[in-house]
């Protein structure tokens, strides 16, 4: 029986604290039924995010008596226009889609829209509630609230059978629901979203739309730009697979009585949210709002002038310890990406392994003497049931263990393997996967799992073969620097991948100047670490084992010391 190394101290819900605003939040629809009755607003707006639930929204407002309720999506075309209208940026797979480029504007008709404002005009006396995603495009009020919501708990949502935005979708899949919001609906709202914070009187943590919690403006200024100077980490989510494993369970103290959990978002600032904590109570906002109004402090300025108001690097876990292979997949080239789908830059990434049994191993790149058309064969044979698709026929199978970090640039075939449990470090567009062997298993939900091997090999890169892979991809581990009880080691990762990975192991404690980019990092070996600064520009920030933290690019400095024994960092970077 393998023994979990665990330390009993991973955080589950980390916190950020925020000064100077002790008594920010408001809590219930009681809070802010009586905030809004301190207003004196005549007309309220209260504009939600997809998949906030305006009923509930309606039905906690209920006790300020309003005249008139307005709903914003009786203004929005009919389903059947909304497809029209949406037609270039949906397909008929269940995964993928196009970036749409639209803004929210386009779901609404403007001559509904008149009809609403000549509606609430009439009322001379009395309150009017305007309910609803883009509420604020029929008017602004006396007092507009912006409800947010983590697009974790908008997923879970779809899977309990809530449907889109802009689809009367509640039978179709979770993965179809999850398209729309990723491709279309998020990325509308995100950009509505942004264009509101100088705007809104307060948002709304609406996680628990039946109890939801409201700030200020002035209070979420003042904590995204506290959060962007200092060291903080986000709320992490777990899940199931059928390719999960054990150990996070056992390490992170998760649930027992889930069968598995296969991967983790510990770092995906698109999808993870931030505590914040405001005295003795908190709110959860998507990370999404930190990069959106504090960019520049957050990312720093050559990643604003490369990727924009995106966050590049993400860290996750893929569980297989006690589990079984990852889908042997591949991810797709930077034209290509751009091309079929809209996004500027690809799914370049490494597997770090954070521990591994002895019969751990990653399947990486192409045998020598592949046949294209052979190997196009067998996996759509696969794919119809007729055959186990031989992948060690094709694939290099490399033993690994503990503390290896595997490089996976775009286009190189690759999965993990059983019993080994990888932090994956890569570029933020995690949705494109292209699997292309799955071993015969069906999902969660009973269903073949989605194979996109027409995608997979118009991006497999058949030069990248054994002799190439062993020179270019494993064991490339340097040291750059190493003296008493410190070293520092260059990891990776291709030159063909924007991120650099350092690791520093060290029983006392070093400094790093970051230059002009946030870091990302993760506590790969050790029980605890502080990460302080050196001219105290911030209270010193303990992180355990396992857990993923970020260094905002204004920090610009920091100090890592150990609490205990020797501790191990790995830190991902944009090269400059």
């Amino acid at each position: 029986m393998y023994e979990y190394h665990t330390f009993n101290n991973y955080d589950l819900h980390p916190m950020t604290a925020v000064e100077g605003h002790d008594n920010a939040v408001i809590s219930g629809y009681d809070g802010i039924c009586n905030t809004i009755r301190e207003r004196h607003a005549s007309v309220v707006v209260c504009d939600l995010y997809p998949g906030v639930d305006k009923n509930k929204i309606r039905k906690g407002l209920s006790s300020l008596c309003p005249e008139l309720v307005v709903f914003s999506d009786s203004a929005l075309y009919s389903y059947a226009e909304l497809d029209d209208i949406f037609r270039d940026y949906l397909s008929e797979d269940r995964v993928f889609a196009y970036m749409t480029s639209k803004s929210i504007e386009a779901a609404f008709n403007p001559g509904k829209l008149k009809e609403l404002r000549d509606e609430i005009s009439s009322v001379r006396d009395g309150l009017v509630l305007v309910i609803g995603t883009g509420a604020s495009l029929i008017t602004e009020g006396d007092l507009l609230i912006y409800f947010d919501l983590n697009r974790w708990e908008c997923q879970l949502r779809y899977r309990a059978g809530g449907t889109n935005w802009l689809a009367d979708n509640p039978e179709d899949a979770a993965l179809a629901k999850i398209k729309r919001g990723f491709f279309i609906e998020w990325r509308l709202a995100d950009r509505h979203k942004d264009g509101l914070f100088p705007h809104m009187d307060y948002i709304a943590d609406s996680n628990n739309d039946d109890a939801p919690k409201m700030i200020s403006r002035e209070s979420f200024y003042s904590a995204m730009k506290q959060a962007s100077t200092k060291p903080f980490r986000m709320e992490p989510y777990f899940d199931p697979g059928v390719w999960g494993g054990q150990w996070m369970k056992h390490v992170c103290g998760l649930p027992p009585e889930e069968k598995n959990y296969a991967w983790s978002f510990d770092g995906v600032p698109e999808e993870n949210c931030i505590n914040l904590r405001f005295g003795e109570s908190f709110v959860s906002l998507p990370m999404m709002d930190m990069i959106l109004t504090c960019p520049k402090a957050l990312l720093g300025g050559k990643n604003i002038a490369r990727f924009g108001r995106e966050f590049p690097i993400r860290f996750d876990f893929l569980d297989t310890m006690d589990g079984e292979n990852l889908s042997l997949q591949v991810h797709p080239l930077t034209e290509y990406i751009q091309k079929t789908f809209g996004m500027h830059y690809t799914q370049d990434e490494s597997y770090y392994i954070l521990d591994a049994k002895e019969n751990s191993c990653v399947y990486i790149g192409l045998k020598d003497g592949v046949d294209k058309d052979e190997m196009r064969r067998d996996l759509e044979r696969a794919e119809k049931g007729e055959i186990l698709f031989p992948a060690e026929k094709y694939v290099n199978k490399v033993p690994v263990k503990k503390h290896d970090h595997i490089l996976i640039p775009a286009g190189t075939v690759h999965c993990s393997g059983s019993d080994t449990m990888v932090l994956e470090i890569s570029a933020t567009p995690y949705i494109f996967t292209f699997k292309l062997w799955d071993w015969g298993r069906l999902g969660l939900d009973g269903l073949p799992r989605p194979i996109h091997i027409k995608h997979g090999m118009n991006n497999i890169q058949f030069d990248r073969t054994t002799g190439w892979v062993m020179d270019n991809l494993v064991h490339q581990s340097v040291t750059l620097e190493k003296h008493d009880d410190f070293m520092k080691e260059h990891t990776g990762l291709h030159p063909l991948e924007f991120i650099e990975t350092e690791r520093y192991t060290t029983s006392s404690s070093y400094e790093i100047e970051m230059g002009d980019s946030m870091h990302v990092c993760n506590l790969v070996e050790g029980r605890e670490a502080v990460i302080e600064s050196p001219d105290e520009a911030f209270q010193p920030f303990h992180v355990h084992y396992a857990e993923t933290f970020i260094i905002p690019s204004s920090v610009r400095k920091y100090r890592v010391r150990s609490e205990e024994g020797e501790i191990k960092v790995i830190t991902a970077y944009v090269r400059c």
